[in-house]
């Protein structure tokens, strides 16, 4: 009996599924196979050959030049490579030295994640804030440069700020708390491991306006004036609920480009550092995954393993500026 109605309900069901067919039979739709889609976008680079003997140029340079190293670093990750001798394939070795064995690599991972997590969203922040207050007043030209200009000298403004946070009493800082006798002698900011770290983010976070502001500022200045003007009429009383419902939602796309600006200038934390504490820094308080990086490939010739640092620094920008762009963009956008 259970049979006969397992049998009938198969039957019903063959003809429900017959009387309703898919969408794809009902439409006579087919699933193109490989080899017409392949000659379907050959049609089309044919038919818009213009277009891409245009772009052939950069994707020639983007491909010897960006896809090419990436790829090769992740090959030589997997490989020991002293550039005097071929690659020696060696499997997952580097990356289980660099987790369960490099204790300064972990210290450099710490050093890098408490660097990103205070200048990535704060200088990011301040980026923004800056733009839009310039962007209120009508003479911008000296507040631009003045905001820009640090991210531009490098080194430079390192080795200025090396004379502010002076160890010694000539540096302006520490005079500065002795004559008003907030200290006895002169501290050591840039050699006690528990303010270097400090000394380093407050350099970044001033040197952080740049492309990123710019962006900011080009953005907020293509923002059509009637648009604040349509607001007031429906109801936007003050400039902060301006910044909010209209600035913001049109400003997403350089807000999504400036955080992954901020992201990738986190973590490449390297010359403010060099400059600031020297390298590597004291008990390697300042330092960083791309001072290791730049340890281990340049100073000790190990490429392979530098690779595996480096491909563990891809990953990890990789993932957090598409988590922003996830963030900052609209549903449809991503």
């Amino acid at each position: 009996m259970l049979v006969d109605q397992a049998r009938r309900g198969g039957e019903e069901s063959e003809s429900v599924a017959q009387a309703n067919p898919p969408i794809q039979q009902r439409v006579g739709f087919q699933t193109p196979t490989i080899k017409q889609r392949m000659a379907e976008t050959w049609k089309q680079v044919k038919k818009h050959k213009a277009g891409y003997l245009f772009l052939a140029p950069f994707m020639v340079l983007f491909i010897v030049f960006t896809v090419g190293p990436v790829l090769t670093a992740i090959y030589l990750s997997f490989t020991y490579f002293n550039v005097l001798q071929p690659p020696n394939w060696i499997g997952l070795t580097n990356y289980r030295l660099l987790f369960l064995e490099d204790d300064i690599f972990l210290k450099s991972l710490h050093v890098t994640v408490v660097f990103a997590i205070l200048t990535g969203p704060v200088g990011f922040l301040l980026s923004f804030i800056m733009a839009w207050l310039i962007n209120q007043v009508k003479v911008r030209l000296l507040y631009v440069v003045a905001f820009y200009a640090p991210s531009l000298s490098g080194i430079g403004m390192a080795q200025i700020m090396r004379i502010f946070f002076a160890n010694d009493r000539y540096g302006y800082l520490n005079n500065l708390l002795i004559r008003w006798g907030i200290l006895d002698e002169p501290f050591p900011w840039l050699a006690d491991i528990d303010t270097m770290l400090g000394v380093v983010i407050a350099v970044q976070l001033w040197m952080s306006m740049g492309p990123g502001f710019l962006s900011f500022l080009a953005g907020l200045q293509q923002i059509d004036e009637s648009l604040y003007e349509a607001g007031k009429v429906d109801g936007v009383r003050n400039r902060l609920q301006e910044l909010w419902f209209i600035t913001l939602p049109l400003v997403r796309p350089q807000l999504v480009f400036g955080a992954v600006m901020a992201v990738v200038s986190a973590f490449s934390m390297f010359d403010i550092s060099v400059g600031l504490v020297g390298f590597p820094s004291p008990q390697y308080a300042a330092h960083s995954i791309m001072a290791h990086l730049y340890d281990y490939a340049f100073l000790r010739f190990e490429m392979g393993y530098a690779s595996a640092v480096s491909v563990v620094m891809f990953l990890m920008m990789f993932l957090l500026s598409s988590m922003f762009r996830r963030m900052l963009s609209t549903r449809g956008e991503w």
